[in-house]
């Protein structure tokens, strides 16, 4: 009979689902990292800070902080099998909060997630008439509703919601929620088959066009031209360890989750290295592609490179590249590709979000897979309609996912390197558990290094200097009340939800776990 949760009697937990193979997984997690990031945040980030040279801390980041944490993501996950609160508790009681708080920062990052994909799903169909004509910015203004605010130069909350941005949005919902209730096999597992390979296919295709276009040379010139005197400026190296950090979607829950659903025997360390080094080459695949697009606005402006506005984030996605393609011969073809696969590498990182809250709220709650997506996806659905889909959208978004991101995302990581690293003193568990699951043995004590004291100093200094400019200065122009709702307050509803699932009653028998016997393992290999 199942002992009591709490008993100190391991007891048989009901089967876990798997991914069909470590091809599955694999597809998986870098269908997770290939993000929205990639490509409108890479591009613009290496350019401002260096161009080529940004390469050096850029490649450094990944090795020192990136990889590293990506492991510990891998070996928790792995070694607990279990939602990111589950993984925690069964390390220490006393960090099951940190799973909730990775559980409640990925449930607001799909809030306005999910919107960007939207607006990436209308404008692919814009694409095919070039609809923006020859005026990208007002048209994307009074696409998502700012044009019709009554002062749209003053950024404030506004409850109208806008049809052409909700329509797409419950579409992004209705999938997200439909793929993570049929299971990681099924249908995580099945979708990342299918859109990884378009992906990669549509965007090299992408690429090719833009690089044979005139003024591409131009272009690329401008981004791989390497500014050395740049390195001795440290805001270079905090913007190279933030890009590696967000994009490998480490210390929220993500990879930890993913790997949960893995074999007992598979080869992490292999994976991890495939999966860091797959989503870099895509980030600078990416970078080839926008900047030789740039390059060839700037040849038909008569401009240079340097001279072009809008080059990252939302007005490098939907403001200039429809000018570009307004331009260029062939240019609804090359924006459909490209809105396409925007739309594609956001959709593959949205359900990887999801995936981190459905089976957190499931397995507290004791719900099956498909009840707990709806109980997780609903509310959050709820809240991208509410919050992103009116007239403030653009603004809210923005200043959510500053905070979120480098309050949240980057507190969160360091609590998890210390705690684990520092306080409980488990990484040499962690350390051995990865040499002995995967084909070689080469994670050593420099790992454990670099995961307890050179990952959380790194992230400290990146986290120390947010909060307090945040809190001194604000964040960008918006008013303090805005900043106050949005950014603040947002981070207060994480730290309340936290409290309160942490302090709830599991309906599993989270504690009746066994982790993998690591002297068998050892025996056998």
């Amino acid at each position: 009979m199942p002992s009591s949760p709490g008993s100190s009697t391991a007891v048989q937990m009901p089967a876990r689902e798997q991914w069909s193979g470590q091809l599955g997984f694999l597809l998986a997690a870098i269908g997770s990292a290939i993000g929205l990031g990639n490509i409108w945040r890479f591009p613009g980030t290496a350019y401002t800070n260096g161009g080529g040279a940004f390469m050096i801390p850029y490649i450094i980041a990944l090795l020192i902080t990136g990889l590293p944490v990506l492991f510990l993501d891998y070996a928790l996950g792995h070694r607990f099998r279990g939602s990111a609160p589950a993984v925690f508790r069964r390390v220490s009681k006393r960090f099951e909060w940190l799973g909730w708080w990775q559980v409640f920062i990925c449930f607001i990052i799909m809030t306005y997630y999910a919107v960007i994909v939207a607006w990436a799903l209308r404008y692919t169909v814009f694409s095919f008439t070039t609809a923006w004509g020859d005026d990208a910015a007002g048209f994307f203004s009074d696409y998502i509703g700012q044009t019709s605010l009554a002062d749209p130069s003053t950024p404030a909350y506004s409850p109208v919601p806008i049809l052409g941005v909700a329509i797409p949005l419950a579409l992004v919902w209705a999938f997200g929620i439909f793929v993570v209730a049929r299971g990681i096999s099924r249908g995580v597992e099945r979708a990342n088959r299918v859109f990884l390979p378009v992906l990669v296919v549509m965007f090299v295709i992408l690429v090719i066009r833009a690089i044979l276009l005139p003024g591409a040379t131009d272009g690329l010139n401008t981004l791989f031209t390497p500014d050395w005197s740049r390195l001795t400026d440290y805001t270079v190296w905090v913007a190279a360890f933030g890009q590696i950090f967000f994009s490998l979607s480490i210390g929220f829950g993500i990879m930890l989750t993913y790997a949960s659903y893995l074999k007992r025997r598979s080869n992490l360390v292999g994976t991890g290295f495939t999966a860091a080094f797959a989503n870099s080459s895509f980030e600078i695949l990416a970078g080839i592609g926008v900047f030789a697009t740039l390059g060839f606005m700037a040849h038909v402006e008569g401009v240079s490179v340097a001279d072009l506005e809008g080059i990252q984030g939302v007005g490098l996605a939907f403001i200039t590249f429809p000018t570009v393609i307004s331009q260029m011969p062939g240019g609804a073809l090359f924006g459909v590709l490209f809105f396409a696969s925007f739309s594609m590498a956001g959709l593959t990182s949205f359900i990887s979000i999801l995936q981190v809250v459905a089976p957190a709220i499931g397995e507290k709650l004791g719900l099956s897979n498909g009840k707990a997506t709806l109980a997780a996806g609903l509310p959050s659905a709820a809240l991208s309609f509410i919050l992103f889909s009116t007239g403030s959208g653009l603004w809210d978004l923005d200043i959510v996912d500053a905070y979120i991101n480098y309050i949240g995302v980057v507190g969160s990581a360091i609590v998890m390197c210390v705690g684990l690293g520092l306080v409980l003193r488990r990484l040499k568990e962690l350390q051995r558990h990865l040499n002995l699951v995967s084909d070689t043995r080469i994670i050593g004590g420099w790992w454990r290094g670099l995961v307890a004291v050179i990952a959380p100093l790194l992230l400290g200094y990146m986290f120390v200097q947010n909060v307090w400019s945040y809190a001194t200065n604000g964040y960008d122009a918006y008013s303090a009340g805005l900043q106050g709702v949005f950014g603040w307050g947002v981070i207060f509803l994480v730290v309340v939800a936290t409290i309160v699932f942490t302090r709830m009653p599991w309906r599993t028998p989270v504690d009746d776990y066994a982790p993998l016997n690591l002297d068998v393992l050892e025996e056998v290999k």
